[in-house]
């Protein structure tokens, strides 16, 4: 029950980034649709380009747990739809194990890029001169946020399966093909 309550927690949390994130990249794009429209009368915003690479750089950090959540990133299930329930349970949790592993390496990886940013002052060799901290701090926090969000599922599936809980596991954990096929209750 209480592994029911932390993934519900988990999902509002981010669905609510989600919904942030997506309001980001609309501005963006509006941004760029701007820009590109006032090149026509030789008049430009600038920047949008490089605008841009930032976004898709936060926005792929902090879109990752959402997508996590949502059992939305890909699988290859080849070799899982073959086994018995405790195959499929097992595959489930190593998955999980090596996407919270990745996260975290990937999150740990991350912060001496931040960390020389700051140090050295760095700013974006383009005309808007970028302080590279200030994208690098919010992407460098969606790493964080996808490894703490995939170390917190990897607990709560190990959790559910040893109070066999397996049908809330599979729920939570499972393939969305497979929930699609359950009749509904």
């Amino acid at each position: 029950m209480i592994f029911e309550r932390i993934l519900a927690v988990m999902r509002r949390l981010n669905t609510g980034i989600a919904l942030a994130v997506g309001v980001l990249l609309t501005l963006t794009v509006a941004f760029i649709i701007v820009d590109i429209t006032m090149r026509q009368v030789s008049r430009s915003l600038g920047g949008s380009d490089e605008v841009s690479g930032y976004v898709m750089a936060i926005v792929a950090s902090w879109g990752l747990s959402y997508a996590l959540l949502e059992l939305a990133h890909v699988r290859i299930d080849l070799l899982r739809m073959r086994l018995q329930s405790s195959g499929r349970f097992l595959l489930d949790v190593l998955s999980m194990f090596s996407v919270a592993a990745i996260a975290c390496v990937v999150a740990f990886y991350a912060w001496p890029v931040l960390a020389k940013s700051i140090q050295q002052g760095s700013r974006a060799n383009t005309p808007l001169e970028t302080p590279l901290w200030i994208p690098q701090v919010l992407w460098f926090s969606g790493w964080v946020w996808f490894a703490l969000t995939a170390t917190v599922m990897l607990i709560c599936a190990i959790g559910m399966l040893a109070q066999r809980q397996t049908a809330q596991f599979e729920k939570s954990f499972g393939v969305v093909a497979d929930q699609a096929a359950e009749p509904a209750e």
